[in-house]
């Protein structure tokens, strides 16, 4: 698919004009943002329509990285940079590897800063960005693209489905996705922007929402949080060092002086000390209880020895 031509362009959603926001220049502050936060609103509705959708993209997901793959986001401008965003967030928060879920911008690093324009329009780009991460079968890359016709992802796109990876494709303008070839399409209609053309804001509240749902519900599925507690933080600094003490005191019941305690002696990980502490072994046998369970701390904790 090559970039669209002038009439392409014209016909997408996120081009039209909203007539709710067709004044905004012309009215008060408060005013601008109730019409601003009146179109927010919609977005979390549009989403709610492609729950199904979404669903099947998750379940693609976790099955990859539950058997070796990886996910991979591509985009360009705010669509990259929301995959970057989240891709980022993943380790920290669930303490898996940096290279689990990756982001790829058009443009690379300095796009997350800086526009480059340009770096979008050419297929491939993206095919490369994926070859130079020896992207294989094993993996899901998918493709966000608020208008629908982005070439670096399209490129990608091909890419991953010739080599028989498992594809999925994020946009606002269904009818333009249509035409893209993915396993799974996820097309909320969130409508004109409040700015015709603006899709960082609704376009990218949505791609936002649906990316933080894709990997947080494979991260339960992988075990990473118990009960709503993220149980496989990294307690990196000190904020996490006292939210990791403060779970394991909720999850348990003890003092905070004795979850510091507890922590210190399962060499600071939490799963470890939650198992020490529910089921009353030590150390050695906390591990291996996660172990044969996969790491699973309610399976590990509900399960016979």
């Amino acid at each position: 698919m090559s970039a669209p031509n002038h009439s392409q362009w014209a016909n997408l959603i996120t081009e039209q004009r909203n007539p709710a926001s067709e004044q905004i220049d012309a009215i008060s502050t408060r005013d601008a943002l109730q019409i601003i936060n009146d179109q927010d609103k919609t977005v979390a509705h549009a989403i709610e329509t492609e729950l199904d959708h979404i669903a099947q993209a998750t379940d693609i997901v976790y099955y990859a990285l539950n058997n070796g793959g990886r996910l991979f986001y591509i985009g360009a401008g705010t669509s990259g940079r929301l995959g970057v965003l989240d891709a980022s967030e993943c380790p920290p928060t669930y303490g898996v590897s940096p290279e689990l879920v990756q982001g790829i911008i058009a443009g690379g690093l300095p796009a997350l800063t800086r526009s480059q324009e340009g770096a979008e329009d050419l297929l491939e780009d993206g095919a490369k960005a994926l070859i130079d991460r020896n992207c294989t079968n094993q993996d899901v890359v998918m493709g966000i693209a608020a208008s629908g016709v982005t070439p670096f992802v399209i490129g990608a796109l091909q890419h991953a489905t010739s080599i028989g990876a498992k594809t999925i494709f994020f946009s606002c303008n269904p009818q333009a996705a249509k035409k893209v070839f993915a396993n799974v399409h996820i097309t909320p209609k969130v409508g004109p922007e409040v700015i015709t053309g603006s899709t960082r804001m609704k376009a990218g509240t949505a791609t936002k929402m649906v990316l933080n749902m894709i990997t947080t519900t494979t991260m339960i599925k992988l075990g990473k949080v118990y009960e709503n507690l993220m149980i496989d933080l990294t307690p990196s600094c000190q904020k996490l060092i006292d939210r990791a003490q403060r779970i394991l005191c909720a999850i348990t019941n003890i003092s905070p002086e004795d979850s510091a305690q507890k922590l210190q002696d399962a060499q600071g990980n939490l799963k470890i000390a939650i198992v020490m502490t529910k089921r009353a072994v030590s150390y050695e046998t906390a591990r291996q209880l996660l172990d044969k369970h996969h790491g699973n701390v309610r399976h590990a904790l509900e399960k016979t020895v």
